[in-house]
């Protein structure tokens, strides 16, 4: 079958892109905005590219058009593809219909944290042999790909949907071929035309509540209108399956509360899973009701790659894995792309990538590079790209999210809101320009050897990393 794909950069479109090929279709996509690392992730696969949306990619004919939610009406090909009653459908519902039926479903949901929580949750489920498909939101360096279809070793262990024994725990059978796939569950909208969010069409068997914020302010109202699609979602979990809960979010039990006909497992504070006695370099100890289960020995920082790390414990021990062995799995977990990434080094000045585009991600980002570095000076650079922030509904936050930073650069062209005025309480340490490579030069001006540039959006930013490392390098004529 051949498969086009409209909107095919984007990180979930492109994982659909990657799934199709491993199925054996022909696949290829377009978009108007082409930046790494999906583009290049396409590449390597073979997929070909088309660059924006002109009607004439009719002529492909291909069977069938997988359409984005970045798609609208008034895109010249989506007009022409409805004009001529093309068949078309959107990437969650392909992706329910060709790869998630009859698998169990490992779903990961909330405002932050999904694509590590589900990058941590299929490297445990790979390290303990299960062989997981997975669409993740971002390249985990574990496996170097954003996604994949199950593995099918010769012979493995799964454990069967029906059968448990005394604590909950699924009991183990020999099977040919892995029936686990691991999804980062998002709730933007499907598609232009299903505005239910996307999460509605995986149907899982083990449901992640990772956290839940007011954001997409561009699809929803309130945080209200959210917590009715989270519900939707728990209303999909059958009730021999699992839902696992962040125990420290009010809005999370407001969802629970609304209605829920299946086992939760709570983790964080007064939870049935916690972390203790964390250490400086990342490590910490898990308990699972009360009891110690292990000490995690890793780099990751912050309250929040641990309640990441219990959240992905208690799913994986949902589909058989014992506890000892998702802790010894995660002693090797090699994080995201783009996930407090190393760039470079020049003049024992470093440059880190973060997606955070989020006052709280932006926040805990920062903290977690402060409590790793301490007393060093942190140079935040800050690119409002998303939908949420381009309206100016989170800019009052800003100021607080950026509190541990020592210097503020915003990037603040295309935004609907005065980000000088919204930075003003912070006037004394924050810039804001409307010109990148000026920005560029302004950050590397700055600069002094030891400090640390965390540059922050959730789109290409421009190439900003690259171009700071260049600057500087410049500056300390350096070759």
């Amino acid at each position: 079958m051949h498969i086009h794909i409209l909107g095919i950069c984007g990180t979930f479109m492109g994982g659909i892109a990657v799934l199709a090929k491993q199925a054996g279709h022909r696949v290829t996509g377009c978009d108007a905005n082409v930046y790494p690392p999906m583009s290049t992730q396409l590449e390597a696969q073979g997929i070909e590219l088309i660059e924006g949306y002109s009607a004439e990619q009719t002529k492909l004919n291909p069977d069938i058009y997988v359409i984005g939610n970045v798609v609208s009406r008034g895109n010249p090909l989506m007009e022409d593809v409805l004009n001529q009653g093309l068949p078309y459908i959107s990437g969650p519902q392909w992706l329910a219909e060709n790869v998630l039926q009859g698998k169990w479903v490992l779903a990961v949901a909330g405002t932050h944290g999904k694509t590590t929580t589900s990058s941590m949750l299929a490297w445990i489920l790979e390290y303990a042999g299960l062989a997981p498909g997975f669409l993740i939101g971002g390249v985990p360096e574990n496996f170097g790909i954003s996604a994949r279809l199950p593995q099918v070793p010769p012979l493995m262990v799964r454990q069967t949907h029906h059968e448990r024994n005394k604590e909950g725990v699924a009991r183990p059978e020999l099977v040919e071929g892995s029936p686990f796939f691991v999804i980062e569950a998002d709730e933007y909208d499907t598609a232009f035309f299903d505005k239910r969010s996307k999460f509605v069409h995986y149907r899982p068997r083990t449901a992640v509540l990772n956290n839940l914020e007011f954001d997409h302010a561009d699809i929803f109202e309130d945080l209200a209108a959210i917590e009715k699609q989270f519900h939707h979602l728990v209303r999909t979990v059958p009730q021999q399956g699992l839902v696992v809960v962040n125990g420290k979010e009010a809005s999370l039990q407001a969802v629970i509360d609304q209605g829920c006909w299946t086992p939760v497992e709570k983790f964080g504070t007064d939870a049935d899973w916690q972390s203790d006695n964390a250490q400086g370099d990342g490590a910490f100890d898990v308990y699972y009701k009360g009891k110690l289960q292990g000490h995690v020995a890793w780099s990751l920082l912050g309250e929040h790659n641990r309640m990441n790390a219990l959240a992905s414990i208690a799913a994986a021990r949902h589909a058989g894995v014992a506890v000892e062995v998702s802790i010894a799995a995660l002693t090797e977990f090699k994080n995201v792309k783009r996930r407090m990434e190393m760039r470079g080094i020049v003049n024992n000045i470093t440059v880190y990538d973060d997606f955070a585009h989020h006052p709280t991600a932006i926040s805990t980002t920062v903290a977690g590079l402060r409590n790793k570095i301490g007393k060093a000076r942190i140079l935040a650079v800050l690119e409002p790209r998303s939908n949420t922030m381009k309206l100016g509904v989170m800019k009052s936050a800003l100021p607080a999210s950026l509190a541990e930073a020592d210097l503020v650069f915003c990037y603040g062209a295309n935004l609907g809101w005065d980000a000088t005025a919204a930075l003003a309480p912070i006037k004394h340490k924050a810039n804001v320009y409307e010109d990148l490579n000026i920005m560029v030069a302004a950050i590397a001006q700055a600069a002094k050897p030891g400090d640390y540039v965390l540059a922050m959006s959730n789109g290409g930013f421009g190439g900003v990393h690259q171009k700071i490392l260049d600057a500087l390098r410049v500056k300390f004529h350096i070759e």
